[in-house]
């Protein structure tokens, strides 16, 4: 039974303890190890990434700052790699992508998946191999396709029956003029009717909503008869995607079924055994303690389970696979950085306190609170306090109520104005989604590793801000 309040949630009986699974912790200066990237500790209070001391960091180029714990991001690329050696790992380039992130990936040995020009663009300058590229997108102009297979892009993944008519047109265009050496490998996006456990907005898989085409009313299907009949194109296989930050493989256990029963049904009546099949990414992290992320080699060894199994019942070789996880290498390597401006504490009915911390960014730097309802951590990363812990909001600097950076955590209870505050699992769809509201400055994107920094994405100015105002 939910408790309600005619005056709204906040001030309804036992509002303000905090979610259920947030516990007071013995000593609000720890860190919660699961939250943080591999190098983050505290020194004396100070948080220290990278061997560099976040106070440091923050001297010398001010806040909010994303800072990039190399090693971690390098680890975890790695760790997929060698757990899914028998699969090709995509990075997802959207959880987020500059050129020397890109530079990374080629460097673990790790495909990259890129889903409009402007990530294209980035690929290409940093060097990537454009055959170990994957073109996404529910959209694709007839430009970017283009531009995609003149790339020497390795494969596309085709979304709808009208992009399979507009993808073949443009490779025999292409074929004619000359710039297509072969045939452009293509995949097949397809819907498979699985309701991932995730917010609706990033639950991709079921029937209602824009990717892919439908199994069961056979679009699919028809995609992959029309794609075969296409000399200019290589079908290699079918693409599924059920969702984002899934802890669950139940979820891939029903997609795998489904989508080898098309592969199946692409064998019988088609007369093609397909040679690949994505699964798609979505693996979950640990934004607080109530997430309980599984490792690479334990997802590694379910997911091969699920599909040897289904092959298995239906008699079909096993296709070749592929993954491609993005927030689960991108989104614990990095944490955001924010100085407190206000400690604000409201009282509300009942002689319930809220303490209110608002820091200088906000839904500008991280959407995610605000557009997904998502839960993060914190902490006091500039000094050590013996205050006893107190159930705080940080907030942000926009002029939106719902601009909540952190819904509920303990911090001292002497946080002042000039503390440093960090928040973990920044790494993912933070800075890749972030925006000039307000006319904000996107923060910059900072590399620590081994006791030395590096900008990797500067800070915007103002000068940025008005470089394409043609007033």
């Amino acid at each position: 039974m939910t408790t309600t309040h005619e005056a709204g949630w906040a001030h309804a009986s036992g509002a303000l303890k905090g979610p259920s699974w947030l516990r007071q912790p013995g000593d609000p200066n720890d860190l919660v190890p699961l939250l943080w990237s591999s190098t983050a500790h505290k020194r004396d209070g100070d948080l220290v990434v990278g061997g560099v001391a976040v106070a440091d960091l923050v001297a010398e180029h001010n806040t909010p700052a994303y800072v990039l714990d190399e090693d971690d991001f390098r680890g975890r690329a790695r760790a997929f790699r060698e757990a899914f050696a028998a699969y090709d790992v995509y990075y997802a380039g959207k959880a987020f992508l500059c050129t020397a992130v890109a530079r990374w990936v080629a460097e673990e040995g790790l495909c990259l998946d890129v889903c409009s020009p402007g990530e294209l663009t980035v690929a290409l300058r940093a060097g990537f191999d454009p055959a170990r590229i994957g073109y996404h997108g529910n959209n694709k102009t007839v430009p970017e396709l283009r531009r995609a297979v003149a790339s020497g892009v390795g494969r596309i993944v085709v979304d709808s029956l009208t992009e399979a008519e507009r993808l073949a047109a443009v490779a025999a265009d292409l074929r004619e003029e000359g710039h297509l050496a072969g045939p452009q490998g293509v995949m097949v996006r397809v819907t498979a009717g699985v309701e991932a456990h995730t917010h609706e907005y990033i639950a991709t898989a079921h029937e209602d909503q824009k990717f892919g085409l439908s199994i069961t009313s056979g679009d699919a299907l028809e995609a992959v008869r029309r794609l075969l009949a296409s000399p200019d194109l290589d079908l290699r296989g079918l693409h599924s995607h059920i969702g984002s930050q899934i802890f669950d493989s139940s979820g891939f256990e029903v997609a795998a079924r489904r989508v080898l029963g098309l592969h199946a049904t692409v064998a019988e009546e088609l007369g093609v055994e397909l040679e690949e099949m994505d699964l798609g990414g979505g693996f979950g992290i640990a934004y607080t303690t109530q997430d309980d992320p599984a490792e690479p080699s334990r997802l590694a060894e379910e997911m091969t389970r699920i599909v040897e199994h289904e092959c298995r019942g239906r008699g079909i070789a096993v296709p070749r696979l592929s993954i491609e996880p993005g927030r689960a290498i991108a989104g614990p390597a990095t944490c955001t950085v924010y100085t407190v401006g206000t400690v604000k504490p409201v009282m509300l009915d009942g002689g319930a306190v809220r303490t209110y911390v608002s820091v200088d960014g906000g839904m500008s730097d991280n959407i995610r609170t605000a557009l997904y309802d998502a839960d993060y951590s914190c902490t006091l990363a500039n000094r050590r306090s013996d205050a006893p812990p107190v159930l705080a909001r940080v907030v942000g600097k926009h002029c939106e109520a719902g601009d909540i950076v952190v819904k509920d955590e303990f911090l001292p209870g002497d946080v002042a104005p000039g503390d440093l505050i960090a928040v973990p699992g920044t790494g993912a769809y933070c800075r890749s989604m972030a925006s000039n509201y307000n006319h904000a400055l996107r923060p910059p994107v900072i590399a620590v590793r081994d006791g030395g920094a590096r900008v990797l994405v500067r800070r915007e100015t103002e000068d940025d801000l008005l470089a394409l105002d043609e007033g």
